[in-house]
């Protein structure tokens, strides 16, 4: 058995017995699911390096492994809390230093996006916000048509809050502010921004979240560790 299977042995005398999805719960809680990616890292590279080097079974193994990346809805179990919870540390937690390989096996590349995912979520949400005004900057057009539909939509509520309105004038102008976005979506290619947006943010995270190993889930805090570093003054 490797260091890291012992290590994993350890976490988890009964893990022979444990169903797997209660045993990823079980690590996740405990802060040890990174060790299920060290396990399936070592069997990888020992089984290559007792097998024959072969090209045909390594590109087999790639294509597999990307097909089921690909399959993969990677939402199905991000949660509220966690979009609510705090924004990980870009340059600690989100890059990191050296925590990048391919994935040893398909399953263990569908849980790196499973987990990962939830863990990033927000600076994937972040991201995806840049990327959408990267793609509006470069079609100026699609930014016109954006910020047109910003002012229809911020004078129509400026209306409904500050003038004496009736029921149906207030339906009537709903319906008008919803028949001019869609026809300031169409004209200013506002869609193409959206689906090219979309695109690259699915690519972006897709590629983060099978390339970054599992990491311990709660990373030391450099700068609450050099508070405590330094000496209380009287």
């Amino acid at each position: 058995m490797s260091s890291s299977g012992e290590r994993w042995a350890k976490a988890n005398p009964l893990s022979l017995s444990v169903p797997d999805p209660a045993l990823d719960r079980w690590l996740r809680d405990s802060g040890y699911l990174h060790l299920l990616d060290d396990a399936a890292a070592d069997t990888s590279g020992a089984a290559a390096a007792t097998s024959s080097a072969a090209a045909g079974p390594t590109i087999a193994s790639g294509v597999r492994t990307l097909a089921s990346v690909l399959a993969l809805n990677p939402l199905a179990r991000l949660s509220a809390a966690d979009l609510a919870a705090p924004t990980p540390s870009w340059s600690l937690a989100f890059l990191g230093a050296s925590s990048y390989s391919w994935p040893p096996s398909p399953i263990q590349a569908r849980l790196r996006v499973q987990e990962n995912v939830r863990r990033y979520a927000r600076n994937y949400a972040a991201l995806s916000i840049l990327l959408f005004a990267c793609c509006l900057y470069r079609m100026p057009m699609a930014l016109l048509g954006m910020l047109a539909i910003l002012l229809l939509w911020e004078s129509l509520r400026y209306c409904r809050h500050r003038c004496q309105l009736t029921t149906g004038l207030a339906q009537f102008l709903l319906h008008c502010a919803q028949i001019a976005t869609a026809l300031l979506v169409y004209v200013c290619s506002l869609q193409f921004a959206l689906v090219y947006a979309i695109g690259l943010s699915y690519a972006v995270m897709m590629l983060h979240a099978s390339f970054r190993k599992l990491t311990p889930s709660s990373l030391p805090d450099p700068g609450n560790r050099n508070r405590r570093a330094q000496p209380k003054q009287s």
